[in-house]
Parts: structure tokens; sequence; C-alpha cells
């Protein structure tokens, strides 16, 4: 296979499924991978289904969307399923490089990428074993059939990146030849404590003082396991906590998690879906606790997220979570007894002191490092701290 020089720039085109204007993790992602090959010099094209045919410039590089039919059942998910549509598409682009993002439905496309001579990446975003065990699937046929998609997928692409040591041992179990690992990031300039003026101002919004301010941001479907946080919650107020609970986000499972905090008469609040970045930070910056309940987060942004605004997260002891945490959290066992055990114990440590370790072990997640892995992984050249590439870097020197 020939591929351009590598300090050329690079046409990388990337495919992702499960993307909405409502959707969390995989979207802001998605923006700042884009942006950050743009500053390398690259040119990055994003192809997402939707309604219909659009075409946009965008500070991260061009953003097709092509119609793609709902997926029932998942809160207005939709998917790339014209095959045809996506390959012509991919024709015209000409693409140097492919990176995808859905092993499932879009896994043909490594094939096309191997015919047309581009080298490819496929993104494990969630561990497989682990999606299929929360849709009921006994654990050891969950692993067996996981093993063959990842089996499968592994032999479809040039290299599969998986951004966790949890979400790489699937792979790493049969003996994937040709994984890497590559980090997400998490925008420490947009998600930062807030003063402590602000603050008190943006916890008056949700909870009344010596109330105690819980937040879920996480997208409400099964495999989220929200219903924990509610759980959690009743559990905190049974034992005289007076716990409230905020929750930013939407999905499928909604109007079920409303009714039974209504029948259980606890303080939940829905936001919805959070539209400004400003006001998911303020929100995650005011809160005592966030919690992160999803068993099988193979990185878990939101959470990366809250830290970055000085919050401790409480963690399932399930997912790729504990591992990036550090002392800034708590893994919980996944009930919401556990996970009330662990705002507990959080909240015994003096405020300034779990603040502060939050932010530090933020820190070590900045954006520029994911990208020049995920360009690492695509054989392309990288940008400086500064922004500039390689070609622009030397210029200079020159």
């Amino acid at each position: 296979m020939t591929a351009p020089p590598r300090g050329g720039p690079l046409t990388i085109v990337r495919l992702a499924n499960f993307v909405t204007p409502v959707s969390g993790g995989l979207r802001t992602a998605l923006r700042h991978l884009g942006a950050g090959y743009r500053a390398a010099g690259h040119r990055p094209v994003l192809i997402v289904p939707g309604e219909r045919r659009t075409e946009e410039d965008t500070e991260q590089g061009l953003v097709i969307t092509l119609p793609g039919p709902v997926l029932p059942a998942s809160g207005g998910y939709r998917l790339l399923a014209d095959r045809r549509a996506v390959a012509a598409e991919l024709t015209r682009l000409g693409p140097d490089r492919l990176e995808v993002s859905d092993r499932t439905t879009l896994r043909w496309t490594g094939a096309w990428a191997r015919r047309h001579g581009v080298r490819s990446v496929m993104v494990s975003h969630e561990s497989a074993s682990g999606v299929l065990r929360t849709w009921g699937l006994p654990g050891p046929l969950a692993a067996a059939a996981a093993d063959r998609l990842n089996a499968a997928t592994a032999r479809g692409y040039d290299s599969v990146l998986c951004t966790t040591d949890w979400a790489a041992a699937e792979f790493r179990r049969i003996g994937v030849p040709n994984l890497v690992r590559a980090p997400l990031g998490v925008d420490l300039a947009a998600m930062r404590p807030l003063p402590t003026a602000v603050r008190a101002l943006e916890r008056a919004r949700y909870a009344a003082p010596g109330d105690v301010l819980l937040v879920l941001c996480s997208r409400l479907s099964a495999e989220k396991r929200p219903e924990r946080a509610v759980e959690a919650l009743a559990r905190l107020r049974a034992r005289g906590l007076p716990a409230v609970l905020v929750v930013a986000g939407t999905g499928p499972l909604r109007s079920r998690l409303a009714a039974r905090a209504a029948r259980l008469r606890l303080p939940v609040r829905f936001l919805g879906h959070l539209n400004g970045r400003a006001e998911l930070a303020a929100l995650l910056g005011s809160a005592d606790v966030v919690l992160a309940p999803g068993p099988v987060e193979t990185f878990g942004l939101a959470a990366l997220e809250a830290l970055a605004c000085g919050t401790p997260v409480a963690v399932s002891r399930s997912s790729a979570l504990p591992g990036l945490i550090g002392p800034a959290g708590i893994a919980a066992a996944d009930t919401g007894a556990g996970f009330a055990a662990a705002v507990t114990e959080l909240l015994r440590r003096p405020e300034p002191a779990r603040r502060a370790a939050a932010r530090a072990q933020a820190e070590r997640y900045g954006w520029s490092a994911a990208v020049a892995a995920f360009l690492a992984a695509h054989g392309a050249r990288t940008a400086d701290a500064t922004g500039r590439s390689g070609d622009e870097r030397a210029r200079r020197g020159a």
C-alpha cells in the first residue's frame, strides 16, 4: 500500500454513527480531534448520519451529513446505512486516511479502504463484551461473541485504536497484533473551577443552602445505568443526607427515570441536553459530586470534564474510569447503595483538598496530547504546543 509522505498534509476522512446534535462524549471528542488535525495542517472531513444531506465547513473541518434511518428505541440515533452513498462520498473525497468510529454497521469500510489503498484506523469507543452484557447476554456468551467481533475488526483495518488499557484488554486477550493506544482529552480551558462567588450563585439555581448537590451528566440509555444515580439519591436521603440530583442529558429512559423519581418523591431535576459548554461547565463546577454509573465506559469524557471543573467523581468500578480518575474520585460498586457509599466517602474529604485533587488529575489529559497520539496512529505529522505544524516549524527555523 502506498501512502503520502509522513510530513505532507493528509485528507483524513472520519466516519461515525451514534452522533446527534444532543449527543455527548463522542461528538465532543470528534470535534476536538478534527480541530487538532486541522491545526496540524491536515484536511479533516467528518461524515455522520442525519435527516438530510448537508455540508458545512467548521472549526473541525468539513462536516458532511448523509441521510440515515433512526435506530429504533435509541432515543434518536441515526445510522449511515446506505453503503452505496457512503462509498460514493468516500470515492469523491479521495481520503489518504480513514478513521471509523463504529465497529458494527460500518465495519465494511475497512474492505473499501484496502481496495483503494487507503490506510485505515478503527477507533474502539466501547467494550463489546460489556455492551453485550448490558443487553442481557450471559458473561461467557458475551465474551465469545465479542472475541469474534473484535477479531473480525482487527482483520479489517490496519490499526485498532483504544483510548484506555481497559478498552484494549479485550483485544489483547485474543492477541490482536495491530492494536494501538491513544488517550482522549478534556478541554482544560473551557472546563475549569468556578470562582467561589460564582460557584455559590450557580449552586443556588439547583440546591438550597446546606443541600448536597449531585450531578449526573450522561445519555439516559440502558448501557449508562442512569437509574443507579436515582437509587443512590434515595439511599442518601433515607440516611438523612439532604441531597438533590440534577440530570443533564437525554435519552430513551428519561420518562421512566422521571416517573420513578416522582413516585419516590425524590428531588431530581431533569435539564435535558445542555447546548452551551459554559452552561455545562457551570453545572459541573457547582456540584459537590458528579456520578458516572456507566459500567462499560471506556474513557468517560463527562467524568473528566467534572474533574477539570474541580469536582470529584464517583464512577463504576466495572468501567475504565477507575484507572483515569486516580485519587480524585472513588470507584463504586455497581449498585445504588454502592454509589451512595462512594458519595458519603467523598464528602468526608475536606472540600479544598478534593477540589484541588480533581483539577490536578484532569490536567494530565489535555487535547493536544490526544491529537498527537491519534495522528501518530495515522502516520501523520503533528502540531507542536503552539499549534504550528512540522512544516511551519521548519520554515520558521530556516
